[in-house]
């Protein structure tokens, strides 16, 4: 058996660490209390998980917060300022990210035209900036099992308002795989199960296991 030769990580339909960019928006201590349509936990687990993904992969990170430097919030939790230890936000005011001029130039200053957003809560500052961008041609991909909204109703609608703009719908593990790809790629195969192992599931109890054995 062999692998074919790498694609154009740069052409290719997929996503991959050359032609994608992580978007991460308001994972803050009010927001996250907030979220009714998950287990908050998991929550936590799948966004962070996510983010350690964007970092391990070398992706472009764009982080905005609301309304830290007025006063009016807490920066984000502990656990993501962790993975994402080193990375600059952009604070904003606006309730849709895209209407920041900061927040926008950083996303055009990454060059890539697929973006993994992830927002809290869905329905509002995912939903909008979600629908701008791809009104400007870009390609966004949603993971769907790290963002959350005050209600299910609210969650639900907001996601099938992205899809139905043209969105895509991808899940914290599709993420991971999807920009691995192949097991032959070795350096970031040791972080690659980390992230599985750290945000449980089947695969991760399995490599658990393994290595255990």
């Amino acid at each position: 058996m062999a692998s074919e030769p790498i694609r154009d990580p740069v052409k290719d339909h997929l996503l991959t660490p050359q032609n994608s960019a992580f978007v991460i928006i308001d994972y803050q201590p009010v927001q996250v209390n907030s979220i009714a349509s998950m287990d908050r936990q998991l929550l936590i687990n799948n966004i962070v998980g996510a983010s350690k993904a964007a970092v391990v992969y070398g992706l472009p990170i764009v982080h905005s917060t609301v309304n830290v430097q007025t006063g009016l919030n807490k920066p984000p939790i502990p656990q993501l300022r962790k993975a994402l230890k080193g990375i600059p936000t952009y604070d904003r005011t606006t309730i849709n990210s895209w209407e920041d001029v900061e927040f926008r130039k950083a996303v055009e200053a990454t060059g890539r035209k697929k973006l993994i957003m992830t927002a809290l809560w869905t329905e509002a500052c995912l939903t909008f900036p979600a629908l701008d961008a791809l009104r400007e041609g870009y390609e966004v991909y949603v993971v769907a099992d790290a963002v959350g909204g005050t209600s299910l109703a609210a969650h639900d609608m907001a996601l099938r308002r992205i899809e139905q703009a043209g969105g895509k719908m991808i899940s914290v593990g599709q993420l991971f795989c999807e920009l691995q790809r192949d097991w032959l790629r070795k350096d970031t195969v040791p972080a690659f199960m980390d992230l599985f192992v750290e945000t449980g599931g089947t695969m991760g109890i399995q490599l658990s296991y393994d290595r255990a054995e």
